[in-house]
């Protein structure tokens, strides 16, 4: 589990290839009256403890059902998820609801935020359902608004904000509890091309230097490749996967900055 204030190597943690997340010959069914719908079909992976994995597809693909029950959000139909080696298939929703408390981060496209609570007060919701104490939960809220460079606006409402800034305190808010995993669902979507790209150059930065396990959802074949691996689904299967070298993260990251520029000029 990932540790926010004790943080391992990248290299060691790659090295003993934890796992984190893993789904067993997933399905997903749904019924939309007498009409059977197969939305993920036999789907395994792993996602491994330090890993920036990205997953792609257009819409109706499967991608979000799929991230759904990686994140403790859905159950499969057949197969199995598991969560730091924890079976999570068959748990009902207050179980569920444990173990996306304490093992996942979720940073969702559109914030989230709680437009009646300042910067700090949405970044320590997740741990007032915690047994912690108020000097805990200061020093980790205070952390988490360092790391993400939000300490001169803590005291600001969400729409005295910028989106960039948002964003930054949902990824604050996801990583307060120290969970396993961070599920991003397109982080950038609500965002000028600017300024999505600091948020995916920040993403970048905190599975490079700080070991925080991602998986992101996208469209966008660019923000993918930044990630160590994609998978790529259609039709609820997965069709292929691609490995990444770290040098081709670092070139990716660079043209992307490089086309977030251009765009942002004829926005």
């Amino acid at each position: 589990m990932i540790k926010i204030k004790n943080l391992k190597s990248k290299n060691e943690n790659k090295n003993e290839k934890n796992i984190v997340l893993e789904a067993k010959n997933v399905w997903k069914t749904y019924f939309l009256g007498e009409q059977e719908i197969v939305a993920i079909k036999n789907v395994s992976l792993k996602v491994f403890e330090g890993e920036f994995l990205t997953i792609m597809g257009k819409s109706g693909s499967g991608k979000s059902t799929l991230i759904h029950m990686l994140g403790c959000l859905d159950v499969p139909t057949k197969g199995k998820i598991f969560v730091d080696n924890v079976d999570v298939s068959n748990l009902d929703d207050d179980s569920l609801s444990i173990i996306r408390g304490e093992k996942i981060g979720f940073v969702f496209q559109t914030f989230n935020l709680i437009p009646v609570l300042n910067v700090v007060q949405n970044v320590e919701l997740p741990l007032m359902f915690k047994n912690l104490d108020e000097k805990e939960i200061n020093f980790r809220v205070e952390k988490m608004l360092n790391l993400v460079q939000l300490e001169k606006w803590k005291n600001h409402k969400p729409n005295q904000l910028s989106g960039g800034q948002r964003q930054r305190v949902a990824i604050a808010r996801a990583l307060v509890n120290n969970p396993s995993v961070v599920i991003a669902d397109e982080p950038t979507g609500n965002l000028d091309s600017k300024t999505g790209f600091e948020i995916i150059n920040f993403l970048y930065d905190l599975n490079l230097n700080h070991n925080v396990t991602i998986v992101m959802v996208t469209h966008d074949e660019d923000l993918a490749k930044i990630s160590d691996r994609t998978l790529f689904l259609k039709d609820g299967v997965i069709l292929k996967e691609t490995k990444r070298k770290k040098s081709d993260r670092e070139k990716a990251l660079l043209e992307l900055k490089e086309k977030s520029l251009l765009k942002s000029e004829l926005e």
